[in-house]
């Protein structure tokens, strides 16, 4: 694969949030492990049916660790969207300097997905084009505050690749349903459309105030 050559000061702003974005998800994955040693969630009850704190748990330490996920998830929200702000800066940035509307990264990769990243990109790629066809499920809604919503998954992004499923192997949502169920606390690479841009998201399948380990609705493509 050909990476991009993302120099520059709006390089260097991507690559700095990209690097405060993957600290928080580590300290978010620290509290949930928490509330998981706890056998708690974000909003089981503290206190026993006589209103007393739970002997069961370690009530302090649930109660800060849940306090710092809702601190860290919004501040990972804000991130998530200035990294895809820099990103954006970024193309236009590479498109103005090639002279030409041809794909950024200047070769297609070995998937057929041109999608601009060098292997060493852990976050959000940036964007290239890719053919419709390679689309195997759309996103949905997603909800506030969910592992979905702090992945940074938006509603109608196009799905080109779920861990290991994308558009050569993809048969019906129950291997999507697999993959979540047995990655709670893990880390799931999703690879995304969205409008001419593909972006690599990272999404931890975990429980969370609502239903569900994502927190959004992923439907095959029709």
């Amino acid at each position: 694969m050909v990476g991009i050559n993302m120099n520059g000061p709006a390089r260097d702003r991507v690559m700095k949030l990209i690097e405060d974005k993957d600290k928080i998800e580590s300290e978010i994955r620290e509290h949930t492990a928490v509330l998981e040693t706890n056998n708690v969630g974000m909003d089981d009850p503290l206190v026993d049916s006589e209103g007393f704190p739970r002997n069961d748990i370690d009530v302090y330490k649930v109660r800060h660790a849940r306090h710092r996920i809702i601190c860290l998830q919004n501040d990972h929200k804000s991130l998530m969207k200035l990294i895809e702000k820099g990103l954006a800066e970024v193309h236009k940035d590479l498109l103005g300097s090639n002279g030409e509307g041809r794909a950024v990264n200047g070769a297609s990769s070995s998937n057929g997905h041109g999608n601009g990243t060098s292997s060493g990109d852990t976050a959000a790629a940036a964007a290239a084009a890719v053919e419709d066809d390679k689309v195997f499920a759309v996103v949905g809604f997603v909800h506030d505050g969910s592992p979905a919503d702090i992945a940074g998954l938006q509603e109608h992004d196009e799905i080109l690749q779920f861990g290991s499923v994308n558009h050569q192997n993809f048969q019906d949502m129950t291997q999507i349903n697999n993959i979540v169920a047995h990655s709670v606390g893990q880390r799931v690479n999703i690879k995304v459309k969205r409008g001419n841009n593909v972006y690599n998201l990272i999404v931890l399948p975990r429980p969370w105030q609502q239903p569900g380990l994502l927190g959004c609705h992923i439907q095959r493509k029709s």
